[in-house]
């Protein structure tokens, strides 16, 4: 690792108050609620006549066809898993217009929901909405104007041609067989929560977000209903304002939604239970096949699914060089990724537990010292694609000759993860009592990271992980 260099590090309190950013424009995400609803259907096989019935009646159904999705050109279902592809939508009329009034409907989250053929096993696979990926044709349908082959925004399918286009788009991207999909409304994600109780998050400080409705203390709390929109909605109020942050701390608030969700607390409360599955059932839209027939009987063969076996991951990514603003895809680990998922090996080559603390879970402030313009925001950037959460990236008060790696009292453990991927240019490893947040200070001597070695360096997480242990 280099020579240790115990001298205090630069205090955060130094550094100048950060410039005003300007207010995002909302870009919903709403997407892994499937997987929480199927592993509460999991305790609960048997529903009353009464109760399914209305849960039923419930879902609104949307029909693609195979003409839709290209026919024969479709990629082979080569496993007996099933894939789900999720999408949050974004229809700014009725309940939804008090978050900005829109025509159309929009997705800017997309996610594959790997179920695995013994139905022991679950990896969500969220796509960046930044990507820039190449997109298929696609017809006319209805009031959409269809899709041209071109290269531009993963989500521009959804707009185009709708959820046929966007199953195209992701199935031609990634040679995964598509079985079914559900579009949630998030309007219907708060209903879902308070059905729920509220869903418990950490804040390392204090977030006040008009654009987002959302103020909120530092520490740990219970989210309910707009407070929780709030939170999964924001994007320049928290982080480090990229959409990437976004996307972390959504499957981190995903990831307690489940875990609540499949507990004893909600599994054995009929009430709890029968209002979380009306509240879901209420905010989606599937293909005609996917019934709840279908969910009964996918989650009655699934009842030994813990939350521990829930993964999350995001497709490996990196910024754009030529086209700033967005993101493109890291190869060869994102077809690897693909590649493991269709043939449903992705539960022997993802790291589960092996780390005592997740990236995921580790809290990180880039303060950049280098003196080369715009390196904090490149290394923060790469963090967050290996995985890490990204608090705030600052420009340092006064250049730094050596680059540090900063960690409270209880942080050593934390620290030790980050400085081993950091190449040998003689780093510092210090303690300073003056956050519980790591500071990577990058010096002057900043020589980049170690390369990704496989695509575990694509890190998920569980359910069962606390993110209240990141602080």
């Amino acid at each position: 690792m280099g020579h240790v260099d115990v001298r205090p590090a630069p205090p955060a309190e130094d550094l100048p108050a950060p410039p005003p950013r300007t207010p995002p424009k909302w870009r919903p995400w709403l997407w892994v609620t499937l997987s929480g609803a199927l592993g509460v259907l999991a305790g609960a096989a048997t529903f009353a006549v009464g109760g399914y019935v209305k849960l039923s009646g419930n879902v609104k159904h949307e029909a693609v066809t195979q003409k839709d999705l290209g026919g024969e050109a479709r990629p082979q279902k080569i496993s007996k898993a099933l894939n789900v592809l999720i999408v949050g939508s974004d229809q700014r009329n009725g309940a939804n217009a008090r978050y900005g009034k829109f025509p159309g409907e929009r997705t800017d989250t997309i996610i594959v929901a790997h179920i695995s053929p013994n139905r022991d096993g679950a990896v969500l696979i969220s796509f960046p909405r930044d990507s820039l990926v190449r997109l298929p044709a696609c017809s006319a349908k209805g009031n959409l104007p269809g899709q041209r082959p071109h290269v531009g925004m993963i989500n521009e399918s959804f707009n185009s041609g709708g959820i046929g286009c966007t199953w195209k788009t992701i199935e031609g991207l990634t040679d995964i067989h598509i079985d079914h999909f559900v579009k949630v409304d998030f309007t219907g994600f708060k209903a879902m929560v308070n059905a729920l109780g509220g869903v418990q998050v950490c804040l390392p400080q204090a977030v006040h977000d008009k654009k987002a409705l959302l103020d909120l203390p530092a520490g740990k709390q219970i989210l309910k209903g707009e407070q929780a929109l709030g939170y999964v909605r924001a994007r320049y109020s928290l982080g480090d304002g990229s959409d990437i942050g976004r996307i972390q701390r959504q499957q981190m608030f995903l990831a307690s939604m489940a875990k609540k969700a499949m507990s004893g607390e909600t599994l054995t409360n009929p009430a709890t239970l029968f209002g979380f599955l009306d509240a879901v059932t209420k905010s989606i839209t599937t293909d005609p096949d996917l019934t709840i027939g279908v969910m009964k009987d996918l989650a009655t063969s699934a009842q030994g699914l813990t939350a521990g076996q829930i993964r999350f991951v995001t497709t490996p990514w990196r910024y754009s060089i030529t086209s700033p603003g967005r993101v493109e895809w890291v190869q060869p680990q994102a077809q690897r990724l693909f590649r493991m998922v269709a043939a449903d090996q992705i539960a022997k080559n993802v790291k589960s537990g092996e780390q005592k603390i997740p990236k995921s879970q580790i809290h990180i402030l880039v303060r950049n010292g280098s003196g080369q313009q715009g390196l904090g925001t490149q290394v923060a950037a790469e963090l967050e694609q290996r995985g890490y959460h990204i608090v705030k990236v600052e420009q340092a008060p006064k250049p730094y000759a050596k680059t540090v790696v900063a960690y409270s009292e209880n942080g050593e453990s934390r620290a030790s993860r980050l400085f081993r991927e950091l190449k040998k240019s003689r780093p510092r490893l210090v303690r300073t009592a003056t956050t519980q947040t790591l500071v990577l200070g990058i010096g002057a001597d900043w020589q980049g990271m170690k390369p990704p070695r496989t695509l575990d360096d694509v890190e998920g997480f569980d359910a069962t992980q606390d993110s209240c242990t990141a602080s």
